[in-house]
């Protein structure tokens, strides 16, 4: 995995940004993370599902297009769970509940640049 910057609206999010890299990474994802901190956050791409088997918390799924416009949301998603948005090119996934404390909605439009956070 690589790290990247994000912001939505040119307001950088406080967030630690992981980047899957291959098929693996997104295939791992989090799984087995027994914790996920306030601060981080994992882009899958390309990606239009996520499944939470094998996660012990859980996570908000920000489903973004190939523009990184958020095309839908889904909060709070729990273990040995299963969604998915035909539209998106990539997901986001953060701690449960931050993505309402980050502001994040249908139809903003997101910044991801590579390199550190």
């Amino acid at each position: 995995m690589k790290t990247a910057r994000i912001a939505a609206a040119g307001k950088p999010l406080a967030l630690d940004l992981d980047v899957t890299t291959g098929m693996f990474d997104r295939l791992k994802g989090w799984m087995g993370r027994r914790s996920i901190a306030e601060r981080d956050a994992l882009l899958i791409e390309p990606c239009n599902s996520v499944h939470t088997w094998f996660m012990h918390a859980p996570i908000d799924v920000v489903f973004m297009d190939r523009a990184r416009r958020i095309v839908s949301v889904r909060d709070n998603v729990g273990p040995r769970r299963l969604c998915a948005h035909w539209r998106a090119a990539a997901v986001l996934e953060l701690q449960a509940g931050r993505r309402l404390a980050l502001g994040l909605t249908p139809g903003m439009q997101l910044e991801i640049e590579a390199g550190g956070a």
